[in-house]
Order: C-alpha cells, then structure tokens, then sequence
C-alpha cells in the first residue's frame, strides 16, 4: 500500500504548517496572474468570471489557457510532492487536500476560485501516479465520447475514489470522497445545464455557459 497510516509523531504545528503550505500555494490565481500577464485583462470579467483555465480558453488564447491548465494541475502535485519529501505521506495528503482547498477558494480573491478540476488532476498524480492516469483517461474517454468537459471531469472525480479504493490507498479513499462532493457543488450550474441538455460541447463556436 502506497500510503501509510497516520503517524503520532507529528504534533499539531507540523500538520498546521502542511496545510498553510498547501493552501497558500493553492490558492496562487494562475488563470489572473497569466491573462494580466498577456495583456488580457482581468479574466473574471471574461465569461464565466471564473480564473480556470476552460474560462481562459474564452479570450482566444490557447497558449495562456494552457499554461494555466498546467501551473493549475502543478499546484496540487508540487504540494503533495514536497510535503511527502519533507514529511512523509500523511503530511502529501493533507497537504495536496489544502491546495486544492486554495485553489477553490483562494484569500487572495475573496474566497473566490476554480473549480479545482485541474489541482485535483495533479494532486491525484502525485498521490498515486497510476490513479492519476486513470483519473485523466477517465475524463479524455468521456470528453471524447460526450464532448463535455464538465461532465468529464464529474465522472472523473466520482470514480476517483473507486480508483483509490481498488488499489487499497485506503488513506486516500475519504479524501477523494471529499473531492469529488466539492467538484460537484462547485459545478452545480453545469449539472443544471447537463440535465437540461444546454450545457456546451467541446469545440462549439459559441459559448454562453459557465465551465471551470
């Protein structure tokens, strides 16, 4: 089993620090900083309003939305990355959990963020590489075979934990649980549009819908 149980050799400061550490880090707002950058302007008032990297992708600039999508997924993985050198496992997780936390809701903007889909991406990589892969094929299968990008990644998200319990990460099982709900409150609009049959498709030339 990749992740160990939780260690009492931490005493709470440790813990406060990994999750100060991967708050802060997650809530970096890429999506602005990269848009201000190109000379885009402020992307919260483009579309959505939303600082993902789907809402970047409305100014017309591939590259900036990419970057973003990036920078994004590396929030999650390099908080898991070097809270799992520095302190071990449980430390990644909680870590990771508190970027993707931050990236949601960053105190940088009022407490308003993405949607978390890309730090949950790169956070689930970093945690277990092969779930990682598994949670992206997820979401190009059903973004192939749907052209939604929303819904890819619920589905992503709601497997995830599947994934994790499957490989015996059981650690990680409630904290995927955890992941998926947020993702899923924070696409509450998308999944109105869904079940509606007005949410956009990948590629269409107009877009009226809010996306991450």
């Amino acid at each position: 089993m990749l992740i160990d149980p939780i260690s009492i050799e931490y005493s709470a400061p440790y813990y406060a620090m990994a999750l100060a550490f991967g708050y802060l880090l997650g809530s970096i707002p890429f999506g602005l900083v990269f848009t201000r950058m190109a000379g885009l302007g402020d992307i919260r008032s483009v579309g959505s309003g939303n600082i993902g990297a789907t809402n970047v992708l409305r100014t017309g600039n591939r590259w900036v939305a990419a970057a973003t999508l990036i920078a994004d997924g590396a929030k999650g993985a390099v908080a898991v990355l070097i809270a799992r050198y520095v302190a071990g496992d449980t430390m990644a997780v909680l870590a990771g959990t508190a970027a993707f936390v931050g990236h949601i809701f960053p105190v940088w903007l009022g407490f308003k963020g993405g949607k978390g889909v890309a730090t949950f991406l790169g956070l689930t990589l970093a945690l277990s590489f092969p779930i990682g892969l598994a949670a992206c094929a997820t979401w190009l299968v059903t973004a192939a075979v749907t052209r939604i990008s929303s819904l890819s990644a619920l589905v992503a998200a709601a497997l995830a934990p599947a994934y994790f319990w499957y490989a015996d990460h059981w650690l990680i099982i409630p904290f995927a649980v955890f992941y998926a709900v947020l993702i899923f409150i924070r696409h509450k609009d998308n999944i109105q549009r869904i079940l509606a049959g007005e949410e956009p498709r990948i590629g269409a030339k107009k877009k009226t819908a809010e996306e991450a």
